[in-house]
């Protein structure tokens, strides 16, 4: 058996991609939760290489930090003149003298390349002692890309690019993948050989291949079993076709694994998400990020996760979150905005048309309509009334609102942080609570209404209202006037409907 060969990774990553029609450099493009070169590194990672070189040209303190987000180990280097592949892989093993072993070099536009493919291609080239192998692909059109030219015994003869072929070279439709591995030592003793004799006056990676034939020295073909996974990208036509086929092979790997997608085509998956077992996905829904969903749990129509932990057995519907937490059981939405630090515990709900951001909102208690919560801690089993907001920013610092355990707050309640309402609480509807509400109290802070008698009959006479007023009362315009229900010094009503009297517990909020 062979010694295990010390292994380097070169991507190539220079390149302007014109065609992209960008600012943003070719690799840089995000496609399922990585960037291009994200998943060409992803795919060579399980190789264990010793270095990985990645050349930058365009764009490069863009391409720099971003590597030093996803890959710090990395080294970038340098290629301050797109002078070709050759050239590319020349420099790249200048800045890295010591290399020894196998070089797999990867083009930084192969977003659907598998780990399991290179591992092949690397073992393959590995087994047999070759001095250079190419990953090929048989493909349905060849138009483009560089032809794989084989002598009468089948062996590699040369790889021919596009613009250098000849008519029956042309017709050939297997490709070079672009994906290589070579010995060390031979690839550094050919490059400094290499020619610009060409059309396009550069230095070709692929005449290396040429050259070691005439040298005498093996070279090998390794075919990918999927010519899909070696599509490279030169537009956002082409951008947005890799994108629909890796949707499809990750929500393929999802449902095998046991997850419901209700309607792959319009699920997208990152591939950084993580599903358990029988979690539903609805249509029309996006899991991005590092989005967590539980066993169980239900997701959509129409959702948005962005690094988001969804727990077990969660429903969330037509919502969107970003950065929060869905504890088990809770539930969320129809239309709910959870942003950043939302935290929703056990069995808790955040209802329609609200909004939740840095906030804990404890087991079992609701949020349920029409209500910011922002900076805020909520107990267990707590309600919060409906068009609730916790003021929480006084211009220049925010401050933190506290609702304990058990509480009832109010319909059109206002929380002027910081402020808390204790445990067993109770505010009254349309109350703006500025001062603490201690435990098993009821916070009241409104104005008392006051009605004004015949008010339409004399200021809006003719009108449909008084029309209406004067049959309810009889047609007795000018009758003597019945006394309101509620006396001065008479509790004030809590809830939102009801209508006067000592606040009940049903009174204080809508559910």
């Amino acid at each position: 058996m062979p010694e295990p060969q010390t292994r380097t990774v070169v991507v190539l990553a220079a390149g302007e991609g014109k065609r992209m029609k960008s600012s943003l450099p070719k690799v840089l493009h995000p496609l399922l939760g990585r960037t291009l070169v994200g998943h060409v590194l992803n795919a060579a990672d399980p190789l264990g290489a010793a270095r990985t070189l990645v050349v930058v040209g365009h764009g490069a303190d863009q391409v720099r930090a971003h590597l030093a987000g996803i890959a710090p180990e990395a080294t970038a280097v340098h290629q301050a003149e797109q002078l070709g592949t050759g050239h590319a892989v020349r420099i790249a093993l200048e800045a890295a003298p010591e290399v020894t072993g196998t070089v797999v070099v990867l083009n930084g536009d192969v977003p659907l390349l598998r780990p399991e493919t290179v591992g092949e291609l690397v073992a393959a080239h590995e087994g047999e002692g070759a001095a250079a192998t190419v990953l090929a692909a048989e493909v349905p059109d060849p138009t483009g890309l560089g032809r794989i030219v084989r002598d009468a015994a089948g062996r590699l003869e040369q790889i021919v690019e596009q613009r250098d072929a000849t008519a029956a070279q042309l017709a050939l439709r297997e490709i070079n993948a672009g994906i290589y591995a070579f010995d060390a030592a031979r690839l550094r003793d050919v490059l400094g050989k290499l020619s610009t004799d060409n059309d396009q006056g550069e230095e070709y990676l692929t005449d290396v291949f040429k050259m070691l034939v005439s040298a005498g020295e093996p070279v090998g073909v390794h075919l990918a079993v999927d010519h899909i996974e070696t599509l490279g990208c030169n537009d956002r036509v082409e951008l947005a076709a890799l994108r629909r086929l890796l949707r499809d092979r990750v929500n393929e790997r999802w449902m095998r694994a046991g997850v419901s997608l209700l309607d792959p085509e319009t699920t997208w998956i990152d591939v950084t998400v993580a599903l358990d077992r029988d979690a539903v996905v609805d249509q029309n829904t996006q899991l991005r990020g590092g989005s967590v969903v539980g066993a169980g749990a239900v997701i959509g129509p129409d959702v948005t996760l962005i690094d988001t932990v969804v727990g077990p057995g969660a429903t969330v519907v037509r919502s969107h979150a970003v950065g929060a937490e869905v504890g088990p059981g809770a539930s969320v939405g129809p239309y709910a905005y959870l942003r950043p630090d939302a935290r929703l515990a056990e069995r808790a709900k955040v209802g329609t048309f609200v909004e939740v951001k840095n906030s804990e909102i404890g087991a079992g208690s609701k949020v349920p309509h029409l209500t910011y919560v922002g900076d805020a801690t909520i107990g267990e089993q707590s309600n919060i009334g409906a068009a609730s907001v916790f003021v929480n920013y006084d211009g220049a610092r925010k401050h933190r609102t506290v609702i304990g355990s058990h509480a009832r707050t109010g319909a059109d309640n206002m929380f002027v942080a910081p402020v808390e309402v204790g445990d067993g609480a109770y505010t009254a509807a349309g109350s703006v609570i500025i001062e603490n509400v201690p435990a098993g109290a009821m916070g009241v802070a409104r104005a008392r209404q006051r009605n004004i008698e015949g008010w339409v009959l004399k200021r809006r006479a003719g009108t449909a209202a008084a029309e209406a007023a004067e049959r309810a009362l009889g047609g007795t315009q000018g009758a003597p006037v019945v006394p309101s229900s509620a006396s001065e010094g008479e509790p004030i009503h809590g809830g939102a409907e009801s209508v006067g009297g000592t606040p009940e517990p049903g009174d204080t909020a809508t559910e």
